[in-house]
This record gives structure tokens, C-alpha cells and sequence, in this order.
């Protein structure tokens, strides 16, 4: 009989793709989830997708209780349960240190008591703050940064100390954090304390660091879910997805499929243990750009996106992965393409309903002042 394996936040997204990947591969799944209603909707109940075989405890992973029962019998452990969105983040602080920093250390003081062959936990790309930049001279930023006022007159590229534009590079894994969101920070707490944990107490574990994640399943009626699931949401309501800056900011797209992918290779590969890797597809692409192909492949070429010139707090301009290291030591090869992956959602959301919010977050983010 296969390994068990717990995946918390097992329900959602990726954990529940994971969970197939798992599957089929002869382990045995089990998930800890609170089917979190922003995510799940108001009937909070097991979503149609997850597999029969995965075996579905509902709670929650700042419950102690719960955390233990769901460890009892586990070989190994992948730590996905977060509040998710960077613009949420910045209103509801207690929540998201709640859920992403308390409820890891309540997990990880249950693994001392219980400890696993291996634990992989669920970073993110938001932890780099911008990516790497280099100047016209060849000189590298690895902390690069925008302030306020060149924000406010709409001044949207990153620049050095001579107002000369920098030029974006793929990120790797040895570039220097720099937080600038309340869930930035709670990832990378996530993220440290799990391998400052594993470390100590002899637990083999792996930190992913998840660049921007698409596919079936998103929950397309939350507002601060990826941003392909909120383009998604605006055309299938005939809507014009609304886009940041001047739409011209890059970012890393990744299949789900892929994702799951590189998760089970964390767990197999032994020479991952105490490392962190980027995962993402290795290209990138425009806001506008991904904008324009959704509303094509969507069959909804007349809806143009609607560029608003206002800055977020919290964004960046730019980040994409470099994936050497994956590609390296977890033998990771990205297979899905963004048009390919953009057709099969297009298809999968064929006659669902998707209720629109984000209007109503946007409005919810200015009245508080984070957008200039």
C-alpha cells in the first residue's frame, strides 16, 4: 500500500490537483480543509471536483485538535492551507497572520509531536517583492524598488539612481526577499518556519515557491484569487477585465498541472530536502497581453480590457522565475503552454455561472487608500 499523504488546504485549487497526481501515482491522499466559504461558497460543502478517493477531514489548521487527528498515520505533509490575495491582505492583517503564520505554527508544533518523513510547504512568488533587474550598464538590483510619487504620476517602470530604466531577468531562488504585503510577509513566515523547524527537529522538508498558478478549479467568483481567474470571471460576464498600472508589468503563468507536477517531485526527490525552488513555467508574459488572448480564446474578442493608470499597494512591476534549480535537482519540465491551458479553462467554464466582485473589491481597496 502507498505512502499517506496529508495535504492541507487539500480542497482547494492545487491541492486538489495534487491530490490526483498523488493518486495516481499509488498514494494515498488525505486532505484537511475548512472549505473557507470565500473560496467554497456559503453551502461550504466537499466540492464535485476531489477525487472520491481522497479522504476529506473538514477543519481547521489553527485547531490543534483537527491537526492532530489529521496527522495520525501520515508518512508526509504538504502545507498549502493560506489566505490567499495580496490586496485583501492589506486590510484584513489579523486574518491573514492568523491563518498563514498562526496556523503553520500550530501545524509544526503537531509535527514535533508527530514528525513525517518529509514536509513541503506552499511559498510564493510574492516574497521577492520585484524581481531581478539589471541597468544599461550591466550592473545587477537585486532589491530594486518604486516609491510613492513616481507611482502617483503614473511613472511605472523600476529605475536606478540616474532615472535610467531597468531591465527585467528571470528571478532566481538566491535573490534577496523584499516584503510588501501582509501575505508576502505571512508566506515567507510560512516558509521560514517550516525549514527553521524541519532543520532542528530532523524533518526533510522542501519550500516551493509557487509563481502566478492557473487552471480549473480557481474559484472564479473570489475577487482575490489569481488574476486569470478574476479576467475570467469579467468576460464570462461580459465584462472588461480591469488591469493595474498600464498593463505592460510581467509575470510568470503556470499550469496547474504542472504545479501538481513539481509538488510530487519535492516529495520523491531526496536531494530537495532543506531547499527552496521556484516554480513557475520559465517565460513570461504582459498583463494586457494574457488579457487579449483570454478574451480571444474566450470567443469574447470584442470585450477590451479596461487599462485603469492606478497603482495597488502592494504590486510589482515585475517578476517571472528563473527554474534552473527545479530543473536541476527535481528534474522539473513544464509541459503545459499558456494557450493550451487558457483553451481547456475556456472549455471547463463553459455554462458555469461566475458571480463578479470585483468591482466591489476595487471599491473596497480605494476607500481604504490602497490605490493611487
Amino acid at each position: 500500500m502507498g505512502k499517506h499523504i496529508l495535504i492541507t488546504g487539500g480542497a482547494g485549487f492545487i491541492g486538489s490537483h495534487l491530490a490526483d497526481e498523488l493518486l495516481g501515482r499509488g498514494y494515498r491522499v488525505r486532505a484537511l480543509d475548512n472549505l473557507s466559504e470565500q473560496v467554497h461558497g456559503p453551502e461550504r460543502k466537499r466540492p464535485d471536483y476531489l477525487n472520491s478517493d481522497v479522504e476529506l477531514h473538514v477543519g481547521d489548521v489553527r485547531d490543534p485538535v483537527a491537526v492532530e487527528r489529521a496527522l495520525d498515520g501520515i508518512d508526509a505533509v504538504y502545507h498549502f492551507a493560506a489566505a490567499v490575495g495580496v490586496g485583501q491582505s492589506m486590510y484584513e492583517v489579523e486574518k491573514y497572520l492568523d491563518v498563514n503564520t498562526r496556523g503553520t505554527a500550530v501545524l509544526l508544533e503537531a509535527l514535533i509531536k508527530k514528525p513525517v518523513e518529509r514536509l513541503v510547504v506552499a511559498s510564493s512568488m510574492s516574497i521577492y517583492g520585484e524581481g531581478l533587474y539589471y541597468s544599461p550598464d550591466g550592473k545587477v538590483y537585486a532589491e530594486a524598488k518604486r516609491d510613492l510619487e513616481q507611482l502617483k504620476r503614473g511613472d511605472w517602470e523600476v529605475c536606478n539612481e540616474d532615472g535610467e530604466v531597468l531591465i527585467p531577468i528571470s528571478t532566481p531562488e538566491r535573490k534577496s526577499p523584499v516584503l510588501t504585503s501582509v501575505y508576502a510577509l505571512s508566506k515567507y513566515d510560512q516558509e521560514r518556519a517550516c525549514l527553521m523547524i524541519g532543520r532542528a527537529y530532523g524533518i526533510s522538508t522542501v519550500a516551493l515557491r509557487f509563481f502566478n498558478v492557473f487552471g480549473i478549479r480557481q474559484a472564479f467568483s473570489n475577487p482575490y484569487t489569481g488574476v486569470l481567474a478574476i479576467f475570467a470571471s469579467r468576460l464570462l460576464n461580459d465584462k472588461s477585465p480591469l488591469i493595474y498600472e498600464d498593463g505592460y508589468q510581467q509575470r510568470d503563468f503556470i499550469s496547474v498541472y504542472d504545479v501538481a507536477l513539481a509538488c510530487r517531485l519535492a516529495l520523491e526527490a531526496p536531494e530537495a530536502a532543506g531547499k527552496v525552488f521556484n516554480i513557475g513555467s520559465g517565460s513570461q508574459y504582459t498583463i494586457l497581453e494574457v488579457a487579449e488572448r483570454m478574451a480571444e480564446v474566450f470567443g469574447k474578442r470584442h470585450i477590451r480590457p479596461e487599462v485603469t493608470g492606478k497603482y495597488r499597494m502592494g504590486d510589482i512591476r515585475h517578476c517571472f522565475a528563473d527554474i534552473t534549480l527545479a530543473r536541476q535537482l527535481l528534474k522539473f519540465d513544464p509541459r503545459i503552454g499558456l494557450e493550451e491551458g487558457l483553451v481547456e479553462l475556456s472549455e471547463w467554464l463553459k455554462g458555469k455561472v461566475a458571480y463578479d466582485r470585483i468591482e466591489e473589491a476595487s471599491a473596497e481597496l480605494a476607500g481604504r487608500g490602497l490605490t493611487v
